[in-house]
């Protein structure tokens, strides 16, 4: 049964927009200015710029858990969040079957149907033979993909991707790469973070924070 199908409903068309954000931690300094952009769903945005350019300060801007010093975000059916860090956290005793479980547990579903949405949603991050291996037993690869997957159960609106890759080694950063947009097809925003190419060619539009009080642009 198609995921959506299991919930009851697609999810709806979420669309977040920055207009004019600026922001910085110095009075006179900023990190960033004048953002404007258009974020729509199922589609995979890249945040571009180098350690230090704001681009994690700009996801919790996003996620409405920073305020801008300039500007505002408008979000328009944004009501569920899901954020993956560059660090994958999990529960070390606990399989994967039991991390992407969970999502579909809180909004209701009995034990058995959770576990069958979460299997079928393992497939799609190619974890169909690590669903009952306990997180600590996981490849760091493994663990990431496994993090996206846990993101997308349930679909949620947003989802926003710290550095997916920058622990990981070139071969598996491109098995992270191959599934981003993924977390794009059931309706989501999703938005990534990086400074690593691979990645933010495998986005399908990217902002560019390095341009600064020039009048940021989608490119």
């Amino acid at each position: 049964m198609p995921l959506d199908s299991a919930l009851g409903h697609a999810p709806p068309s979420a669309r977040l927009n920055l207009n004019g954000v600026g922001h910085g931690f110095e009075e006179d300094r900023f990190l960033f200015r004048n953002l404007k952009a258009e974020f729509t769903s199922n589609s995979v945005w890249g945040l571009r710029g180098p350690s230090g350019s704001g681009k994690s300060t700009l996801l919790s801007i996003i996620a409405g858990w920073e305020v801008p010093k300039e500007g505002y975000v408008e979000r328009t059916k944004v009501s569920t969040v899901r954020w993956v860090f560059q660090n994958p956290l999990g529960v070390p005793q606990r399989t994967a079957l039991d991390h992407v479980t969970l999502p579909y547990l809180a909004v209701g579903h009995s034990r058995a149907h959770s576990e069958d949405l979460a299997l079928q949603r393992l497939a799609e991050f190619g974890l169909q033979g690590s669903a009952g291996k306990r997180f600590s037993l996981l490849s760091g690869g493994e663990a990431q993909r496994l993090m996206l997957a846990r993101a997308a159960a349930g679909n949620p609106d947003l989802i926003l991707v710290d550095e997916p890759t920058a622990q990981l080694d070139r071969a598996t950063a491109a098995t992270i790469n191959c599934v981003l947009g993924r977390l794009a097809q059931r309706g989501a925003i999703v938005i990534v973070a990086s400074h690593d190419q691979d990645t933010l060619d495998a986005c399908s539009d990217v902002l560019d924070l390095s341009l600064l009080g020039r009048g940021n642009r989608i490119t």
